[in-house]
This record gives C-alpha cells, sequence and structure tokens, in this order.
C-alpha cells in the first residue's frame, strides 16, 4: 500500500478505509476478528477484509453484510485491487514511492525482521485447520529465502525470526530442489538454508520447529555459534495418549531424549514452547503426565492455552470433552 503512494492513518477518522486482517484459526481468534470487523464498521464504515477467515465469506457477511470486499489468506492482488477501487492511489512518479529499498517497506523496528520461508502443512493434527486454510506444504525456494535474508541485512536488520507453519519440513514438497545463491548451489533443503543463514553474520532464530531427526544436525550449528542456540518447538502436549488424539508427529519419550542429546551438544540452548490442556479426553492422569514431563524436560520458556473447539477441526468429533471449569482448572 505504501509502494502505491497510501499512507497509514493512526486513527479511524484519518482512514479514508480500513483493512482488517483477520484469523480464523481458533473460535476465540474468530470472535476478535469478527468484533475487530464490527468496530471498524461502527468507527470508519468503509471496511476490506483480508486474512484466514476471510475465507468463510458467508460468516463475515452474515454478521456484517455491509463490508466492502472480503479476500482470504495470502490475497495480496486481491486486496490492492478493492483498495484502488475505492480509493484511488495517488499519482505515480513520487521520490518518496519511487526509491523504495529493496529489502520493502517492513512494519516491524528497524533491528528484527520476519522471514517466511514456506505457507501451509503437511501435517493433519486434529485441532487445527491451517491446511485447509492454507493448503499443503510449498516452500519458496531457497534462493529467494537468502536473497531477502541478504537484503534484510543490508538494510540493518540484526536478528532475522525464520517462520512457517513448519519451518523444519523447509524443501520436503520440491524433493529438496537444488538452487543457487551467490554462484553457489544450494539445496532447498533445512539443515542447508540454516547453514547459508548463518553466513550472513547476523542473528538467526528458529520458530515452529518439530523434532524431526534432521534437526539434530541444526544443533551442531547452534554449538558452533553459526545460528542462535534457540528453538521454539510447540510440542502441545505429552501424555502418548493425548498426543496420538492430536495425531502429532512425536512422542514425549523420545523428545525427552532428544532435549537431552540437544543440550549436550549445545549446553546454552534455549527452548521455547506451546501446550493446550483440556483437549477432548484429556484425563487427570494425561494431565500429571503432562506436569512431570515438564519437570524432566525443565524448558526455558512455556506458554499455554485452553482447548478451543475449532470449526471444521476433527477433534470437535472426539468423545468426552472436558468441561470449561476444569480446563480453567488446568491452565
Amino acid at each position: 500500500l505504501k509502494t502505491d503512494g497510501y499512507q497509514v492513518a493512526s486513527d479511524y477518522d484519518g482512514a479514508d478505509l480500513v483493512v482488517v486482517n483477520t484469523c480464523g484459526f481458533i473460535e476465540s481468534a474468530v470472535q476478535e476478528s469478527l468484533d475487530a470487523i464490527g468496530e471498524a464498521m461502527s468507527e470508519n464504515g468503509r471496511v476490506i477484509v483480508t486474512g484466514c477467515l476471510g475465507k468463510d465469506e458467508d460468516k463475515i457477511r452474515q454478521m456484517h453484510p455491509n463490508v466492502l470486499k472480503v479476500t482470504g489468506a495470502a490475497a495480496y492482488q486481491d486486496v490492492m485491487e478493492a483498495v484502488h477501487e475505492y480509493v484511488p492511489a495517488p499519482p505515480k512518479h513520487n521520490p518518496f514511492i519511487d526509491l523504495v529499498p529493496e529489502q520493502g517497506i517492513r512494519l516491524t523496528p528497524k533491528h528484527y525482521a520476519y522471514l517466511k520461508i514456506s505457507e501451509g502443512c503437511n501435517h493433519r493434527c486434529t485441532f487445527c485447520i491451517i491446511p485447509s486454510m492454507r493448503g499443503d506444504l510449498v516452500s519458496r525456494p531457497v534462493g529467494s529465502v537468502l536473497e531477502e535474508a541478504a537484503a534484510l541485512k543490508r538494510a540493518g536488520v540484526k536478528e532475522i525470526l525464520v517462520i512457517s507453519q513448519d519451518t523444519s519440513a523447509y524443501g520436503v514438497d520440491t524433493k529438496y530442489k537444488l538452487d543457487f545463491w551467490n554462484g553457489q548451489p544450494v539445496k532447498t533443503k533445512f539443515f542447508d538454508m540454516c547453514e547459508a543463514l548463518g553466513q550472513l553474520g547476523i542473528w538467526v532464530r528458529l520458530h515452529y520447529v518439530y523434532p524431526y531427526p534432521h534437526v539434530d544436525a541444526v544443533i551442531d550449528l547452534m554449538a558452533q555459534g553459526k545460528i542462535l542456540p534457540y528453538l521454539d518447538i510447540p510440542f502441545q502436549h505429552a501424555s502418548p495418549r493425548v498426543l496420538k488424539l492430536m495425531k502429532r508427529p512425536a512422542h514425549s519419550e523420545n523428545t525427552l531424549e532428544k532435549i537431552k542429546l540437544w543440550r549436550e551438544k549445545c549446553p546454552n540452548l534455549v527452548i521455547r514452547s506451546t501446550f493446550v490442556v483440556g483437549f477432548p479426553g484429556e484425563t487427570e492422569e494425561d494431565f500429571q503426565i503432562l506436569l512431570d514431563w515438564l519437570v524432566e524436560a525443565q524448558l526455558d520458556r512455556v506458554g499455554c492455552f485452553t482447548y478451543s473447539p475449532v470449526e471444521g477441526a476433527t477433534a470437535n468429533d472426539l468423545p468426552d470433552h472436558v468441561p470449561e471449569e476444569i480446563k480453567q482448572e488446568r491452565y
């Protein structure tokens, strides 16, 4: 929008149009998105809706029938066309627009930036609807990823946060296709990408990593100081029975062994994770297994959520849903 000459207003009164970026992952996020649309309609009245929830246009229009346009996730061109339709772009040839830096315009602070390496996910976790919203895994060419990272470094970025829905699966969909960067061959593969990023001389932090076997080699890069000794791993639970109900690609005993091995290789490794309590069928015994696992794992940072039904998720059909008051007790 900025490169087309538009300015970002600081409040509703100063805006000709409001773009609401939504989330449709869990019910609380859906409600928050619908509330945000309602607020924008009330305060401004000219609203374009985009993001994951945009896939369910009927739900949005049922509550907010007068929104101007509804688009889906990553529908950048559709959003731009809608904005152009309702608020014509300013004249071109503005030197402040024509001289857009090569790294583009970011909304994060100057010292760090997000680097998205893929879209979608090949897993079918029962509580999640990301594959139905974003599709299966589609990895960016590694040359493109590395060039963006290099451009961010040239722009003064000191830390890159690597993100995707499943970072450690990067390149699986391409069968680790060979690409080129700086004239050198590089495979579209998790380790190879991390190794190349580690050569840039800036901090590289990995998010949303599953504990696949090939992650072990990346720990070696951390031990060597090539990338930050940090992993964000969504373990979600520790009870084997609950993990099976979730259809998670990990086993609690194996992950404890992994964590032990990783810390032996890289003693200053920091691990962050998130967990769900109150998943359908979770018993007191399952919950205690999770608590015991956390004591043994000694993770550095932990986030916790109560299970929330998601429309379209297969977990909704599981028996023995946990009462809300018990969810809150466990939380």
